[in-house]
């Protein structure tokens, strides 16, 4: 479960952590009227479920009451990353000396939480740890104890923080963990942690990824869970008990097992298309699970192909089989699916194909190859007739 900024924040405020003082926003006119109230400069940002909000043109500064209404008035339009912006924060400007970073998550390696911090925030993390590894101080609390300030001052020292705030920086990393550790995070993250021209630290940006698997025991956080229409698929796809991913891509991807998906979209990258989507059905799929494989993959738009890729070990063909007729039975799919069936019972599973109104191919690489090419023909004849389809 991911928390918008604006929850975000309300945390770290609670932890103890500053934070600018922001107001929630729902049309222009809210904007232009909390952009009044809170005087001075203020930031207007996107509120979506969806990182780069800045580079997509998310976040913008205002310096009166009347350009806040005017970007909200533009941002409150866009789709970021395919969600589309139904609110916006409009928060106090910050007077900015520097940008620092600091996160937590969990290092599997380790089995333990890691607190990263970086001299170099306002950018993606991700990049910073490819180019610039030793950019990025490390510490690995004892979950047991939490972290203490021994360590935090440690990581201060190692990520080369000034002198005169690494006492402040020391202290919102100690509030952080607790944040983490309350809130059974997966991530928290506040990037950029602003030293401002008065030397003091406030948090920028907060962002908070929390572990579905304890929502059970967060019911105020889990009362705040907000799902847009343009998320509604990937809930539906988690009720189901799919692992599900919408990618941007126009080739849809239907397999069993995560390895064997992610061989597929590799695959579907090699023959020059892009995903729209990972679909792991998991492991003995029936046929009622299929379906619903196949008709949330139908259900975007953006679809131009489908591509299901099983080999079969605890699935079998035949059940396969069957979740693609009732499909294409009761409501043939406007796009060309491609199939590629191996393992128990496929061969059962190809009989009850035979004569359907898709492609059926041997290897990976054939069936991605020819899903791609599918997709490409779609997208030639979009608006005009529906595809093709030949066995």
């Amino acid at each position: 479960m991911k928390l918008h900024e604006y929850q975000a924040k309300q945390l770290l405020a609670r932890a103890g952590i500053p934070i600018p003082e922001g107001r929630l926003a729902t049309t222009h006119e809210e904007a232009e009227a909390a952009a009044r109230a809170l005087g001075g400069t203020v930031v207007v940002k996107a509120q979506v479920h969806a990182g780069g909000r800045g580079k997509a043109g998310g976040i913008k500064v205002a310096k009166t009451p009347a350009e806040a209404r005017e970007h909200a008035s533009t941002i409150l339009h866009m789709q970021i990353k395919g969600l589309r912006v139904r609110k916006v924060y409009v928060e106090r400007g910050a007077q900015i000396a520097s940008e620092l970073y600091l996160g937590i998550t969990l290092d599997r390696d380790r089995r333990r939480p890691v607190v990263m911090l970086s001299t170099v925030g306002g950018m993606d993390i991700e990049e910073v740890a490819e180019k610039e590894p030793e950019k990025i101080a490390r510490g690995w609390p004892d979950p047991l104890v939490g972290m203490l300030p021994y360590q935090a001052r440690a990581l201060c020292f190692d990520a080369g923080v000034p002198a005169a705030q690494r006492n402040a920086v020391a202290e919102i990393a100690i509030k952080l963990y607790g944040v983490y550790a309350r809130t059974d995070a997966m991530l928290v993250e506040i990037n950029p942690l602003f030293i401002q021209t008065d030397g003091s630290v406030l948090a920028g940006d907060a962002k908070l990824d929390m572990d579905d698997n304890a929502l059970f025991r967060q019911n105020e956080l889990r009362d705040w869970k907000e799902i847009s229409p343009d998320e509604e698929v990937e809930e539906r796809a988690r009720a189901l008990g799919f692992s599900f991913v919408q990618l941007d891509g126009d080739v849809g991807i239907i397999g069993n097992g995560a390895g064997l998906v992610m061989a597929t979209l590799d695959a579907v990258q090699r023959a020059g298309g892009r995903a729209a989507n990972f679909l792991d059905v998991g492991g003995g799929a029936k046929e009622s699970v299929v379906r619903s494989a196949l008709e949330i993959v139908l259900a975007n738009p953006k679809v131009k192909s489908v591509l299901i890729n099983i080999f079969g070990g605890i699935t079998r063909g035949d059940e396969v089989a069957k979740g693609i007729l009732s499909v294409i039975t009761t409501h043939p799919p406007s796009v060309p699916l491609v199939i590629r069936l191996s393992g128990t019972e496929a061969e059962a599973g190809r009989k009850l194909l035979e004569g359907a109104k898709l492609v059926s191919k041997t290897t990976m690489d054939e069936a991605a190859t020819e899903a791609v090419r599918r997709a490409a023909e779609t997208r030639g004849v979009a608006g005009d007739s529906p595809p093709a389809i030949h066995r």
